[in-house]
């Protein structure tokens, strides 16, 4: 195993800028902002001054409900500088959401942009003012007695808000003595951020990551994809998710090379402009974004040769979509990430020259340094290969559990400190990992285990088929029945009767599923990810079902 490296954020930051002073280190396309390594460290340090002026302690939680934008990334490395705790907050939020996170997260300071699409995040937060009548003129943080301070971020326009530029300001006022003083106290097993999970099965629980976690997750990432600060990394994902912030930014850093932003959100025809013009060699997002870049009429009018790997994640890559990228989009060293946020994020990945079918299949072997097993949820015992069984790991990714949720976190990290993922998974006799399902999305109709990732990636062989997913709806009879919706690509056309039909003979008559719909949108959420939960809840209204 190699040895872990034992920094902290602002180390990491400080050693690229020393050895790559004049490289780009960020580079927006759309907004044409661009900074050298050695420009970077030197807005971060003035930025980390202006926090240590607005009187934030180590430890202390300040959140950022952003957009991508250069503030967000700054921020990251500068509040680690100092010991505060970032908390990421996705900008898709309402207001009901945001007051939880920033209730629940003890948050006092809080970054801020204008928009995200069409929503005014700033009136999201001015939302907050509940149960009050619009004469009385009260503060949102009045309601919050935490939240001391709102910052604003690329706007002028709200005077009852601190500015960006009033941090800047503020930095004249903290030596940078002041600021090493600071840094000296910081260890890297310090917890530094605070991811909020999804909160699709309750309440939203923030994952607490440490400096050393994270760090060193983002360089066994960067190994695994064979980098060198030769190369330059599109992240059209979002900052606030762990794609973005650990494996984008820290990736970046740990190698001493190019980040490229995008856009404030994904969108498909800024990504291949970026990749075109700043010549990136890798490239992440989930697969429903690759489908929507492949899928632009004006597809071949940008030059893409300059690819070579990066970062599927957060779903499985079906087979005809990996050919497509591997073909059209020159990306021969893709690899598949696994993981979740409590593991800082990924647990397992696949390797830059891996198979084909290795990385259509399959997650993997473990990241350097993780450990890896298949447990029988039943009897508690590890599991030999392809038997099915919950993922578990166990390593230095480990989050230190959910802030103030130390029942939650049991659930999760057991007693030996082994994170219990919720999926189910097999491993093979050469330690490759395969995802089949969640343990509470697999379908059991009948006595018959069902895993959704199965019947998606058969589904998926159709040349008709763009998208697909498969959730189980309840069933008098059965318990469970297997329902699949399906997004078909431009110009096809297909029936229930010719989908079943089409299966028959080639899966299990048992497999072959109850339900097919056809849809021309998914309910997503901000990063990408399908919700199978709003799916199922669709079905469940549409075929009026009722849960037995």
């Amino acid at each position: 195993m190699s040895e872990l490296i034992n920094k902290t954020l602002g180390q990491l930051l400080d050693s690229a800028a020393l050895k790559y002073p004049e490289k780009d280190a960020l580079a927006f396309t759309d907004i044409n902002y661009r900074l050298t390594y050695s420009q970077f460290k030197k807005l971060t340090d003035e930025v980390a001054k202006g926090l240590l002026a607005l009187h934030i302690q180590k430890g202390e939680h300040i959140g950022i409900f952003a957009v991508n934008c250069p503030e967000w990334v700054i921020l990251q490395f500068a509040s680690a500088k100092i010991g505060a705790v970032l908390v990421n907050i996705n900008p898709a939020l309402k207001s009901h959401e945001l007051k939880y996170i920033l209730e629940q997260g003890d948050i006092t300071t809080l970054f801020i942009t204008e928009f995200f699409k069409t929503q005014n995040m700033i009136e999201v937060l001015k939302g907050l003012q509940v149960n009050r009548t619009s004469n009385q003129q009260v503060q949102p943080i009045h309601d919050l007695p935490l939240l001391k301070k709102v910052v604003t971020i690329r706007t002028d326009q709200y005077s009852e808000f601190m500015k960006w530029d009033d941090i800047l300001r503020l930095a004249h006022s903290v030596s940078d003595e002041d600021l090493a003083e600071r840094e000296n106290t910081l260890q890297p097993q310090d917890v530094i951020n605070i991811q909020y999970t999804s909160g699709t099965t309750g309440f939203p629980k923030g994952a607490q990551l440490t400096h050393f976690g994270i760090l060193n997750n983002a360089y066994y990432g960067g190994v695994n994809m064979n980098l060198t600060e030769k190369d330059s990394i599109c992240i059209p994902v979002p900052l606030y998710h762990c794609f973005g912030c650990v494996l984008g930014t820290l990736v970046c850093v740990n190698y001493g090379i190019k980040m490229v932003f995008p856009s404030e959100v994904f969108d498909p025809r800024k990504t291949l402009d970026a990749v075109h013009k700043e010549h990136c060699t890798a490239i992440y997002g989930v697969p429903t974004m690759f489908i929507a870049v492949l899928a632009l009429e004006d597809f071949n009018q940008y030059n893409l040769k300059s690819l070579r790997t990066g970062v599927i994640a957060g779903a499985p890559c079906p087979m005809e979509l990996m050919k497509q990228l591997i073909e059209k989009m020159n990306l021969t060293e893709i690899t598949i990430g696994y993981g979740f946020t409590e593991a800082s994020p990924l647990i397992t990945q696949t390797r830059y020259n891996d198979s084909l079918d290795v990385k259509v299949g399959t997650v993997g072997k473990p990241h350097q340094n993780v450990k890896v097993k298949i447990w029988d949820i039943e009897s508690k015992c590890d599991l030999g290969p392809n038997q099915p069984g919950e993922l578990c790991a166990h390593g230095y990714n480990a989050m230190k559990g959910y802030y103030k949720m130390p029942e939650k976190t049991k659930e999760v990290i057991d007693s030996e400190g082994w994170m219990h993922t919720g999926d189910l998974a097999t491993v093979d006799e050469n330690g490759v990992y395969r995802i089949v399902g969640r343990i509470k999305d697999m379908i059991i109709r009948g006595g018959e285990n069902i895993y959704p990732a199965e019947i998606e990636e058969f589904f998926m062989t159709s040349p008709k088929v763009e998208i697909v997913q498969v959730v189980g709806v309840p069933d008098e009879k059965f318990g469970e029945q297997t329902a699949v919706v399906i997004k078909l690509k431009p110009n096809e056309t297909w029936t229930e009767e010719e989908a079943k039909k089409w299966c028959c003979g080639k899966i299990a008559n048992y497999k072959i599923p109850c339900y097919i719909r056809f849809v021309q949108e998914f309910p997503m959420t901000a990063n990408g990810k399908i919700q199978k939960y709003k799916l199922r809840e669709q079905l469940k209204e549409e075929l009026k079902l009722t849960t037995v």
